[in-house]
Order: structure tokens, then C-alpha cells, then sequence
């Protein structure tokens, strides 16, 4: 089993504040795997996929009065008929039990939860398997984690094969936006998936794309919720600071993996000029991992300058994100215009060098070029 500390690391410092941890993350991501390596010495295992378990939970209290182990692992937790009164239950009756709960989506968006655990969880969010894994992963390289994505199956795989990214999309609307949605129509869900994979890194508006798909806006809206609250894409929204120069409302959207980026483009093999977009991605899937709750933007004026990412540390104080393949080819023109307007915080060019990280200037501005890992966490 391969071990992933950092993720594991996560999940203690959020039973620190809170007796239950929502482990999300898309299907095959590793959620059961890693939820395994607790060790069957510490955490006792429950797959709620069996249909026996609904009886074995009926009564809540006789069942957390069995477990003689200081974790509980509830496995697709989502699939009993009453998952919020069972976490409920073990959080306010049983205070010293650790809970791990895991699912594909954010508790929001499953209506067995609603509100009833305010103040009891903690969301941690599984991606793909980051920049600084690989090495963890057999014999993968950075190349083969752009060209077959995160998802441990696929990056462990010898070849990618076409038919896993097929299924995994066909099973993912089967087994996860069927049953939180109820969609109807599987076509114009499959449409939008493909058509947001597609435009992957890309600004996404709307109108635009209810009228290339010939789906209705109203639909467009409700599918892109369903798709973020899965985890499924990402929106990150436009940073501004109020100049009519500005974008302010258009998202950028970003697919989950670059494994599915590329299969939905069709690019087999990947070129050169395709690794850019691909490791922006990955850095935007290291920035979720390690800076949780931290709130990622871009930026973008009217001229088309654009920044990848955007953090801002404290009023005023904002981080720019740069995300090069190459470092030598930074062109800082759009940071430039950017910090004319918002002048104070640091500057990251983001690149996977294999030396230690180094200060750059380019245009009068001076960039701390480094891999994701440079980038610092949240301050205290």
C-alpha cells in the first residue's frame, strides 16, 4: 500500500478541531486506500456500500458502544438512509471516537445532511495525486502524471488506456450525480462534462456555452453546481479590486485531472506545447491541497492580460501566481499591469526546476521562481 503521510497529516490536525472529518474527493481518487493505511489496529473499517450495514447501524449508540478501536471509518457514508443522525450520534455522544466519513461530494451538496453537523466536521478535500507524490508512485515521472492524470489507477497503470477514462465518466454520472441530482437527461450532463474538460484552464460564460451545446442556461448553471460540488471541475473566480478595466464576474474552469484534460482534447501523445496548461493544473491541485482555506482567483483586464492565480494574504496584500513549464519563458507583462493596480505582495513563478529556488527580475519586478512546493502556506 503506498503511503501518502501528507494527506494523513491532514486528517489528524482536522480531528484536532473537529470529532468528524469529511474525507471528499472524486471516485478513485484513493479516498478507501487511504483511509485503509489508519491501520486496522487504530480505525475500524465500514463499507456503506454493503447493504448489511444499514441494519448494523440501525441503532447508533449500540453500535458505537461495540467499536473497540479509536477510529471509525464510515466508507461511502452517503449511501445510509440516515448518515447525518449516525455522525451526529457519534460526535455528541461518543467525544473521544474519531470519525472518517467519505464521499464524492461536499456534504452541501447531499441532501441527506443539510445542517445538522454544523460545528461537528471538517471537510478535508483528496485531489489527485500532487507534485511532490510522484516519486511515492513506482516508477511515475512528472510527464506520466500530466499525460495520465492523478488518479492512482491510471498513474500506476503501463499505458493509458481510453477505456478507464471512459468508464470512470460514465460510472461518475451513474453513481454520483444520478443520485444526489436525479437528472434527467444523461446527454446534455455528458455534453457539458466533455464540453468543461475541453475549455479546461479556459474562461467559461454561460450563455455562450448553452447556446453551442443547445442546452438551456438554466441547466448550464444547475450542471456546473452539480460538477463543482463533486469536485468534478473547478471555478475560480476573477480578482478585482473595482476598476471598470477589470474582469469581474466570468469564471475560468478547470476539469479535475489532467489525465481526463488530455483525453477529452485528444491528445495522445502530449507535445511540448501541451505541458504548459497541464501543469497549471497541477499547480492549481497542489494550492487546493496545501492552502485549503484560502480563497484562489486570477485576474484578468479587458485587454486580455491575464494571471494564472491569485492569493490574497491580507487586505491589501496579494500573492501572484505564475505557472511557467519553462521558466525562461516568463513574460511578466500581465503582472506588470496587475500590480500597477494592486502594488503590495510577492510574486511566484512556478515552474518544476530542479534546483533550489531562485529570485528573478523581470520588467522591474522581482519573482521568487520555484517548484509548488515554494509556495508559502497560509500565515498565522
Amino acid at each position: 500500500m503506498i503511503q501518502r503521510p501528507f494527506w494523513i497529516a491532514r486528517i489528524e490536525e482536522a480531528w484536532n478541531d473537529a470529532p468528524i472529518v469529511w474525507l471528499a474527493g472524486v471516485r478513485r481518487s484513493g479516498k478507501t486506500t487511504l483511509a485503509l493505511s489508519l491501520g486496522e489496529d487504530r480505525a475500524r473499517y465500514v463499507n456503506c456500500d454493503l447493504p448489511v450495514v444499514a441494519d448494523m447501524v440501525a441503532d447508533p449508540v449500540l453500535f458505537y458502544k461495540s467499536c473497540d478501536r479509536p477510529i471509525v471509518v464510515f466508507d461511502e457514508i452517503h449511501r445510509l438512509p440516515d448518515p447525518a443522525g449516525l455522525l451526529k450520534v457519534g460526535a455528541d455522544l461518543f467525544p473521544r471516537l474519531r470519525i472518517l466519513a467519505t464521499g464524492s461530494s461536499t456534504l452541501e451538496a447531499n441532501r441527506k445532511f443539510k445542517d445538522t453537523l454544523t460545528g461537528r466536521k471538517r471537510l478535508v478535500h483528496l485531489v489527485p495525486v500532487l507534485y511532490d507524490e510522484i516519486s511515492a508512485f513506482g516508477e511515475s515521472t512528472l510527464e506520466k502524471r500530466l499525460y495520465h492524470g492523478g488518479l492512482p489507477q491510471a498513474l500506476l497503470a503501463d499505458r493509458k488506456e481510453p477505456g478507464f477514462y471512459r468508464e470512470w465518466m460514465d460510472s461518475f454520472y451513474a453513481r454520483d450525480i444520478q443520485r444526489l441530482y436525479a437528472f434527467r437527461d444523461p446527454g446534455k450532463f455528458d455534453a457539458l462534462f466533455e464540453h468543461t474538460m475541453k475549455q479546461s484552464g479556459g474562461l467559461i460564460e454561460v450563455s455562450r456555452t448553452a447556446g453551442s451545446l443547445g442546452i438551456s442556461r438554466p441547466t448550464v448553471e444547475t450542471h456546473l453546481a452539480a460538477l463543482a460540488a463533486t469536485h468534478a471541475i473547478t471555478l475560480v473566480r476573477p480578482y478585482h479590486g473595482g476598476s471598470q478595466k477589470e474582469i469581474v464576474k466570468m469564471p475560468k474552469v478547470y476539469a479535475f485531472d489532467t489525465g481526463f484534460v488530455g483525453f477529452a482534447r485528444g491528445w495522445d501523445p502530449l507535445r511540448p506545447d501541451d505541458m504548459g496548461l497541464l501543469w497549471e493544473h497541477l499547480v492549481l491541485e497542489h494550492i487546493q491541497a496545501h492552502l485549503q482555506d484560502v480563497t484562489i482567483r486570477y485576474w484578468r483586464d479587458k485587454s486580455g492580460r491575464e494571471v494564472d492565480f491569485v492569493i490574497e494574504r491580507s487586505r491589501g496584500e496579494v500573492d501572484v501566481i505564475e505557472c511557467k513549464w519553462d521558466p525562461r519563458k516568463l513574460d511578466a507583462t500581465a503582472v506588470k499591469a496587475f500590480r500597477a493596480r494592486h502594488p503590495h505582495g510577492r510574486n511566484f513563478l512556478v515552474s518544476p526546476i530542479d534546483v533550489p529556488a531562485y529570485s528573478k527580475r523581470s520588467l522591474g519586478l522581482e519573482f521568487l521562481a520555484c517548484t509548488p512546493s515554494g509556495i508559502p502556506g497560509p500565515r498565522r
